[in-house]
């Protein structure tokens, strides 16, 4: 994505506050994303209190985990308490252990990473591609050719540090899908797990297929800025009937079933979703063709305005279907995107910028990376504009 003079941009600034007023109807503050209620919320938690169902057992649990399966095409989806407990449990049945190495790119979200520590594991940061946003398979692609080694166990070593890469967190950034069958492929050939952050990906597809099903598990997140919510909640995904029972099992702190008897054979967490939030969440299913409809809307609204200013906007990929959870600009530079933060803050209309990257906060600072080139590049350029649907 080329980009203009930051003085051309500077002109734009009240064009832009403008128009996303004029979008969102109002010159009151503006959120950068609301959650949408216009279902049967309010109805399903009523019949949640009125049957005393309020925690982890109760049948809006096992129909939300059917509706996002049946809407994925994931064989099992299991709902999680966030995206975050997901992650870590995606991480342990995927055979992530201790001093392992994981491949995740450096310009995410912290909870992306956060999960690996979980798991007394080690990051490994990747350059990301400017088109998508997500990781860069030439990067993932380079490290692996100089860095590792795949030994007679069948698993890749980290040449330098002599520790086991057992995973890679493919993310796809706002939405929109990454080049996750390239990821995918790398990681094949040296037995190394994909374990898939799709947290902002609900209703996101590459090639048809939707986001969060290609590896062998995939995560989705529903905390309340999302394209649907459950207030906190989050959904492991995966097609491998092993994998998805011990990601049960896990996720209720390992108990073994039994009439009475409390008996639990693993170190096991309380990660299960309550059924108050999944109700909510069975509610928000039924309404997301529609919110998915309007924020498609809002996007070619967005991508019509921004073609008259000639600011790029982040579209989505070649051979995707992105849900366009956030809609994105990017500016000439970092001192343009400082000073336009400031100007749509005060203005009342919620801006963000992309997040600092992980190799910079300080319990990463010390972990590998690979040239950090394009995500350095985007960090300094991309702004998050209002994205919530209008219905």
């Amino acid at each position: 994505m080329e980009t203009i003079g930051a003085s051309k941009y500077t002109q734009a600034d009240d064009r832009i506050i403008a128009e996303v007023q004029r979008l969102f109807k109002t010159e009151g503050p503006i959120p950068l994303h609301a959650p949408t209620f216009f279902g049967r919320e309010k109805e399903y938690l009523v019949e949640c209190i009125d049957t005393t169902f309020v925690s982890y057992v109760g049948a809006f649990v096992a129909r939300f985990d059917e509706q996002v399966a049946r809407f994925t095409g994931a064989k099992h989806a299991i709902a999680m308490t966030s995206g975050t407990a997901a992650l870590h449990l995606g991480l342990i049945v995927s055979g992530v252990v201790a001093n392992d190495e994981v491949l995740v790119p450096a310009l995410t979200f912290v909870a992306t990473v956060n999960p690996i520590r979980y798991c007394n594991a080690h990051p490994i940061f990747i350059d990301s591609e400017r088109e998508t946003l997500g990781m860069s398979p030439e990067s993932l692609a380079s490290f692996l050719e100089d860095h590792s080694e795949l030994r007679d166990d069948g698993y890749s070593y980290n040449k330098g540090t002599g520790r086991r890469i057992s995973a890679c967190i493919p993310v796809h950034i706002f939405g929109h899908p990454c080049q996750i069958e390239q990821v995918k492929a790398l990681c094949e050939k040296r037995n190394i797990a994909v374990v898939e952050d799709a947290a902002e990906s609900l209703g996101s597809l590459y090639r048809g297929k939707h986001t969060g099903t290609f590896g062998k598990v995939g995560i989705l997140s529903f905390n309340g800025n999302k394209t649907i919510t459950t207030g906190g909640g989050g959904m492991l995904l995966t097609d491998d009937d092993a994998v998805a029972a011990r990601a049960r099992h896990l996720s209720t702190t390992a108990k073994r079933a039994h009439k009475w008897e409390f008996f639990h054979d693993a170190v096991g967490y309380n990660y299960r979703l309550p059924n108050t939030s999944a109700a909510i969440g069975c509610a928000q299913m039924e309404s997301l063709p529609i919110i998915l409809q309007k924020k498609r809307e809002l996007a070619a609204e967005y991508r019509t305005f921004f073609a008259t200013l000639d600011i790029p906007f982040i579209d989505e990929p070649r051979e995707s279907q992105s849900n366009f959870w956030l809609n994105g600009i990017i500016l000439s530079d970092r001192a343009h995107r400082d000073s336009f933060l400031e100007y749509s803050n005060r203005a009342g209309v919620m801006t963000r910028p992309i997040w600092t990257l992980m190799s910079k906060l300080p319990m990463f600072k010390a972990c590998q990376r690979t040239s950090l080139e394009n995500a350095e590049w985007l960090e300094d350029r991309v702004i998050n504009l209002p994205s919530s649907a209008r219905v």
